[in-house]
């Protein structure tokens, strides 16, 4: 196939949609489909060449397109916009279109039928829920309106209904999505992915100072829905543990707050490793003995989240404890190949930490079934999946 990805955003992009993005690409350029993907310039001077950044070796199938756009926010959209569009009314070479966009994709599905490839949607979550519950998740996010509200039901349920192929990321999502709008063909189910290394690796066997009993490890954003908080205060209850915190930019409110929060309840017993390149994030999960994803339920994380982060702890052969949401449970077993604890409970999450340091046995059963698991997770298994419902796009 020869695919148009449109991801209107500056590139590489250090956060978790433009890794999942990238490697959602480059995995399809493996499998041998020719993949062009559309975006800003990188804001870096000098711009960093995505493959590298990203650690992925260049495929001739895989071209990264560079759409120059205005510097300001409402033309930058716009001029994305139009040349998405003028790029894909009546031209040839592009078998079907792919976008995690969801105005991109209500405005390529305006076009007709008859003058423009199939497109494939891929929802990463309501957007209506997102935007009203964004205000109370992220720090500084302006509330949702009703009439923004109105507008972004229609636009789902008018890309629901004529996408040529729809994905999304949780079966929640896919539930929720046929509940309001009705069943419809050729939509399924894919989640993010990872790296898996070819043997799991091993736990640390130095442990550095000795009169530290575990190092509890977290990467990703450090808005407050993800859990910071709640892991700087279960540290605070685990005396002998230290923790280590991947993600955040300087100069971000969320990175000040978790940064404070650490000196008032854990004070020199948290390092930042602050925002790193997305092939160093591995090495840095393996100075932990323990990976713990503490989301707080919500709306978001109960239903509409397929963190990378999951699936790089899945990856890297350490123990994972995760809360107790439904959209985790869709790859997570309980006592099988994670611990799970009650979502927003500090007090949950430093017992099974305590557990978990208690038993090591327990740790490595728990982290070579969740490596073993990792099969289905990879990369290439999500190209895979995302493949055949592309491919039921063609022929609708």
């Amino acid at each position: 196939m020869r695919i148009r990805y449109f991801a209107d955003i500056r590139f590489p992009l250090e956060r978790a949609n433009g890794v999942q993005t990238m490697e959602t690409c480059h995995a399809l350029a493996r499998r041998g489909h020719h993949v062009t993907l559309v975006v800003r310039p990188d804001s870096h001077t000098p711009a960093r060449d995505p493959h590298a950044y990203y650690g992925l070796p260049p495929v001739p199938t895989l071209v990264v397109e560079t759409v120059r756009v205005p510097r300001a926010l409402g033309a930058r959209r716009a001029a994305y916009v139009v040349h998405a569009l003028t790029r894909t009314i009546g031209a040839s070479g592009t078998d079907i279109i792919v976008t995690r966009d969801l105005t991109i994709a209500e405005l390529l599905l305006r076009v007709p039928a008859t003058v423009r490839p199939p497109v494939a949607y891929e929802s990463h979550g309501y957007a209506p829920a997102v935007s009203a519950e964004r205000p109370a998740l992220h720090t500084g996010a302006a509330p949702s309106t009703d009439r923004k509200q109105r507008r972004l039901e229609w636009r789902e349920r008018y890309v629901w209904r004529r996408a040529d192929a729809y994905v999304t990321i949780t079966a929640g999502l896919l539930a929720e999505l046929t509940g309001r709008f009705g069943a419809r063909p050729n939509a399924g189910v894919v989640p993010d992915g990872a790296h898996v290394p070819a043997q799991p690796t091993a736990p640390r066997a130095a442990k550095g100072d000795p009169g530290v009993e575990a190092v509890v490890g977290y990467a990703g954003h450090l808005y407050p829905w993800k859990g910071i908080d709640v892991l700087i205060e279960a540290l605070s209850k685990l005396p002998a543990c230290r923790g280590l915190v991947v993600g955040g930019l300087d100069g971000e409110p969320d990175l000040a707050r978790a940064r404070a929060l650490a000196d008032r309840l854990a004070p020199g017993r948290v390092t930042f490793a602050g925002m790193v390149e997305p092939p160093q994030v591995a090495a840095l999960l393996q100075q932990a003995d323990v990976l713990v994803l503490p989301n707080i339920a919500s709306r978001i994380s109960s239903a509409y989240t397929s963190p990378l982060k999951l699936f790089e702890y899945m990856a890297s052969g350490r123990p994972v404890i995760a809360s107790d949401l439904p959209a985790l449970r869709e790859v997570l077993r309980p006592e099988s190949n994670a611990v799970l604890v009650e979502p927003g409970s500090a007090d949950a999450l430093a017992g099974a930490v305590r557990r978990l340091v208690a038993d090591p046995a327990l740790g490595r059963r728990l982290a070579a079934q969740a490596w073993t698991d990792m099969a289905g997770y990879s990369w290439d298994t999500r190209a895979e999946r995302l493949e055949a419902l592309l491919a039921a796009g063609l022929r609708a």
